[in-house]
């Protein structure tokens, strides 16, 4: 499988939970599909299309950080794909735990929306806003 069709289908095959996290987040076929485990799991497939025969490649990047060997890794395309679907896995595990996080402190579906729709974009900034607002919520009481 190709590199370019593994970064392809990495993020659409997480766009389906993103959604019903963010469009329909009190629809109860939401809450069932994301209590699966397998959930962050499905992009971490695409990871190890790319992993399994870049493993050596991978590890000596990762092993031993130096950052010209980074560089030169993230430069491949298997490299850069695999960054991603790391990153996709990773976001959609952060956005599944704050769909659950923001369901058990009361916050509300319109503001847990665009801190998730952030996080699939700037995940550090999405996990700092969302930390903020249930942090305010818990101190609140509510």
């Amino acid at each position: 499988m190709s590199d370019l069709t593994v970064f392809a289908w990495t993020f659409p095959v997480a766009v389906p939970f993103w959604a019903l996290m963010i469009l329909l987040p009190g629809w109860r076929w939401t809450r069932r599909i994301m209590t699966s485990r397998w959930v962050p799991l499905l992009p971490l497939a695409w990871y190890f299309v790319l992993a399994i025969p870049h493993f050596g490649e991978l590890w000596r990047a990762v092993s031993q950080p130096d950052l010209g060997v980074l560089q030169a890794f993230l430069s491949t395309p298997y490299g850069a794909a695999l960054i991603w679907a790391h990153l996709v896995a990773f976001d959609l595990f952060l956005g599944r735990w704050m769909f659950f996080e923001a369901r058990a402190h009361g916050v509300r579906w319109w503001v847990l929306s665009p801190i998730l729709v952030l996080t699939i974009f700037l995940s550090p900034f999405g996990l700092v806003a969302f930390l903020a607002v249930r942090s305010a919520r818990i101190r609140s009481g509510a």
